[in-house]
């Protein structure tokens, strides 16, 4: 008998911390999946699931956080952009036809007023998958040959981002596997770039963006020729400007002969401004230099005359030279 009641007496407090912890247990509230990827037009699932302790009937609330937070579901009733396209089963709602707005951070909170501890919530993170649009393409229609050239290839609407393969008259480009390749391709941002262009290059670019969510989609193909330099063209364009320059040249050197540029030089030679001249009396050769008053060309130092033939000739022979060396240049290259 005593040994029924030590028994008893063991037990009992164990009992008795257990019925006054059982009101104590919160509002459990969990989630099946965290994080939900779904492509654009399909139906996304929030789940979110809870258990109670007294109140059989909790008030459910979904709210989005962003900059501000609002309200997806309250008071029995969806609210904003979400009535009408969104359904609820217990706690779980169901978006239907998701878009690129609907995703973000959603908070599923339940609130249990009998329960002790009347307040739990779970979030779940909404991705919404966007497949590859057609991308768009830069593509030269020209190019010189030795001239660096790049085709860019862009889709700015996929989720996740999408990558980039070229094609060559519709056969795939291969990543280059030398370094001194003379071309490269980066499959990230669609670029790819001729270091040295070639004839060989030649033909018909076409791009294709995938992402691994639908179908990848190319841009329609353009045809890029590669051409050598016109060297006819640029003889031509250089021989007409060198005797363009030779004309001026020698223009300015006759004009200087026949005294030109001294009459020039002596009508904008500044006046005294304190001093009358009279109309009557003609001044010296010395009055005139000593007022500043003009400069005739009887007067004028020799070295004017060597001074001008110098720039002139200088003028005509960097001319030249500058035409010259542009002419090398074009044909080396």
């Amino acid at each position: 008998m005593w040994t029924t009641m030590e028994g008893t007496s063991l037990y009992l407090p164990i009992v008795m911390v257990l019925m006054q912890c059982a009101p104590c247990a919160p509002v459990t509230v969990t989630t099946s999946k965290h994080k939900v990827e779904v492509r654009e037009s399909s139906d996304a699932v929030l789940s979110c699931m809870f258990r109670t302790e007294r109140d059989q009937s909790p008030r459910i609330e979904w709210k989005k956080k962003g900059k501000d937070v609002s309200f997806v579901y309250y008071d029995g009733h969806f609210r904003g952009t979400f009535e009408g396209r969104a359904s609820i089963e217990g706690a779980t709602v169901t978006l239907h036809g998701v878009t690129q707005e609907d995703a973000g951070e959603y908070r599923c909170e339940i609130s249990a007023p009998l329960d002790a501890v009347s307040l739990g919530e779970t979030n779940v993170t909404l991705k919404v998958l966007v497949p590859p649009h057609t991308p768009a393409c830069e593509i030269p229609s020209s190019a010189v040959t030795g001239s660096v050239v790049q085709l860019r290839c862009r889709d700015q609407q996929s989720i996740p981002p999408a990558t980039y393969s070229w094609f060559k008259d519709n056969r795939p480009i291969s990543m280059p596997r030398h370094a001194n390749a003379t071309y490269q391709i980066d499959f990230h941002t669609g670029v790819l770039e001729f270091k040295s262009v070639a004839k060989e290059d030649s033909g018909r670019y076409s791009c294709l963006a995938s992402n691994g969510v639908g179908l990848p989609k190319m841009c329609e193909g353009k045809q890029m020729t590669v051409e050598d330099v016109n060297i006819n063209v640029m003889v031509v364009v250089v021989v007409v400007l060198l005797l363009l320059a030779v004309t001026c040249g020698c223009g300015g050197l006759v004009l200087h002969r026949n005294g030109f540029f001294t009459r020039l030089m002596s009508t904008t030679s500044l006046r005294p401004k304190n001093r009358r001249i009279s109309n009557t009396h003609s001044p010296s050769c010395s009055e005139k230099l000593a007022f500043r008053h003009c400069i005739p060309t009887s007067c004028q130092p020799r070295i004017w005359d060597t001074l001008s033939e110098v720039v002139i000739f200088h003028f005509s022979f960097y001319l030249l030279a500058f035409f010259g060396f542009f002419f090398i240049d074009c044909h080396w290259n």
